[in-house]
């Protein structure tokens, strides 16, 4: 019985339910075309809430400028399908040059069921508008409950804090031993995590009508930025095979950094640790050979990469403080 298990998404859902009560809502007031408010309906529903208050939108326009042009092409050819022809020819340029010819086919429905007619008169008219009146209403009503991210945004983000922690370890272990077995393939596994992060908390975002702190969208791009930073430290770090005492003090301070991935703003407290060693690193004594001299300029360019790492995660600790002001004043 095994081929009899299958799963029904909630926006399959959704759009079943909001189909038959559409049409079960244009029956009881008796209208014509009835199962009309349900394709209607199907055309609303969309990923996001926002999306669908979008697309609704544009859909009532298209279905109004094609109801207006339709008017008037029956009103001065007939119900002929050459009139359907200079429709489509009249109102496609219209709708993309006001960016609304995703309701073509709303305004198809609308334009089919005045040519079946064979006529135009105020009831037909009010008919087709109650029709998109209830297709788009409920559309919007059912799309209105969104399922909470929360639980799948907190696990990709434990995830890629993990993923971060164990590539800088790997860093790490290089600069103390000049050598390494790691095959690297946390870098390829953070690559995804942080796309389908960045993609479902985009979604997120698109599911909320009021405004918010968009933290889950605003911290994973933060953590794709970084991620491009260690993707450019990894070539320097493996490039560094003469150890120098310097190199084994980046390691301790990696190694630091690593314990404290999390999504609190401590970036600030590296920063200025960074500094300090960047300016006795300068104060010690110059390189006395070729290979020292390519070594000590290697871990100097290290040095402004994490200190670029770090001062990304500082400036968005920062607008969250600046944001949390402003709401409190």
């Amino acid at each position: 019985m095994g081929f009899l298990k299958f799963k029904i998404g909630y926006r399959t859902l959704k759009t079943a339910i909001g189909t038959a009560i559409s049409i079960l809502i244009a029956q009881q007031l008796g209208l014509m075309f009835a199962s009309s408010a349900g394709i209607i309906t199907i055309l609303c529903i969309q990923v996001t809430v926002k999306q669908s208050f979008q697309t609704a939108w544009n859909r009532i326009l298209a279905s109004l400028l094609g109801l207006g042009i339709g008017v008037c092409l029956f009103s001065l050819m007939g119900y002929t399908p050459i009139a359907i022809l200079l429709f489509i020819l009249l109102f496609l340029p219209l709708a993309v040059r006001f960016g609304i010819q995703e309701g073509f086919v709303n305004s198809m429905v609308v334009l089919m069921h005045l040519y079946s007619s064979k006529r135009i008169d105020g009831m037909l008219l009010l008919n087709e508008v109650a029709l998109l009146v209830i297709g788009v209403g409920v559309a919007l009503l059912v799309n209105l409950y969104m399922p909470s991210l929360d639980k799948e945004l907190k696990g990709m983000r434990v995830k890629v804090e993990k993923l971060f922690s164990k590539i800088l370890r790997e860093f790490c272990y290089y600069l103390r031993h000049g050598e390494s077995d790691w095959d690297g393939k946390e870098l390829i596994e953070t690559t995804g995590v942080l796309e389908t992060a960045i993609r479902l908390a985009s979604r997120d975002v698109g599911n909320r009508l009021s405004r918010r702190n968009d933290s889950y969208y605003e911290y994973f791009v933060m953590r794709q930025k970084q991620f491009e930073l260690l993707e450019r430290m990894m070539p320097i770090v493996s490039s560094l095979d003469n150890q120098v005492t310097e190199s084994h003090r980046i390691a301790d301070f990696l190694e630091r950094i690593s314990d404290s991935v999390h999504p609190g703003n401590t970036a600030y407290r590296f920063i200025d640790q960074l500094r300090v060693m960047q300016e006795e690193i300068k104060a010690a004594d110059l390189p006395r050979t070729r290979e020292e001299f390519e070594t000590r300029a290697s871990l100097f360019y290290l040095l402004r990469e994490i200190e670029s790492y770090l001062f990304i995660k500082h400036e968005l600790g920062k607008n969250r403080d600046e944001k949390a002001q402003v709401a409190k004043s």
